[in-house]
């Protein structure tokens, strides 16, 4: 269960629908403290019944959408390490990712492209997918999010090589600034065998990535 590890949990049933969700009391408390001065800095009452919850609502939703900081992407892909003489290419393409921006706490979300080409050790797929989850689940920003992704991979699994690619809508761009709302954002980070250029245009083409 993707929750986080410590606190209190909430429970509730509606309609034949259980819905547990698990959070640290003491930041929740901090975090929603805080939520309220924030409106009412912003002009807002607090205290009306629209805006009531809301403090908490935000304080659990922050748990939620940063709850990454709470796995370790090198223990996951340990979790389901096995040896294995394959030495061709594994894609786990079009990973959906959603993650917040660093310098304005905004959403960016998009997909990541992730292969190695192992060297005695495979990982589980659904593996691969929950280390860009654990990164992406935190405070960042693309390039850093990209990069960790490539080098945990490296460290826990010793591949002839790691290729990573992350396309993704900032909202940061979108919304406010410059306001492009087709804007994308593509990132890339390799080691190994793929700073070939030949093993690097066949993960490109397999993805169906164009990089310029």
């Amino acid at each position: 269960m993707d929750v986080l590890d410590h606190g209190i949990s909430e429970e509730s049933e509606i309609r034949g629908y259980k819905k547990i969700e698990q959070y640290d009391d003491e930041i929740t408390e901090t975090l929603a403290k805080n939520y309220k001065e924030i409106l009412a800095a912003l002009g807002e009452d607090p205290n009306r019944e629209g805006l009531e919850k809301t403090p908490y609502r935000v304080a659990k939703s922050l748990q939620f959408l940063t709850q990454g900081y709470n796995h370790n992407p090198e223990k996951i892909l340990e979790s389901a390490k096995f040896r294995e003489e394959y030495k061709q290419m594994v894609i786990v393409k079009d990973i959906e990712l959603y993650s917040m921006c660093e310098h304005h706490m905004l959403p960016f979300f998009g997909k990541a492209h992730v292969a190695y080409i192992p060297n005695g050790y495979i990982t589980g797929l659904s593996k691969v997918a929950r280390v860009v989850e654990a990164y992406a689940r935190r405070l960042q920003v693309q390039e850093r999010l990209t990069t960790q992704i490539r080098d945990c991979i490296q460290k826990t699994l010793n591949p002839i090589g790691v290729a990573v690619v992350i396309e993704a809508q900032h909202m940061c761009m979108q919304m406010r600034g410059v306001q492009k709302q087709n804007s994308v954002t593509t990132t890339s980070a390799f080691t190994g065998e793929f700073y070939k250029k030949e093993t690097r245009e066949e993960f490109n083409h397999l993805i169906g990535v164009r990089l310029h």
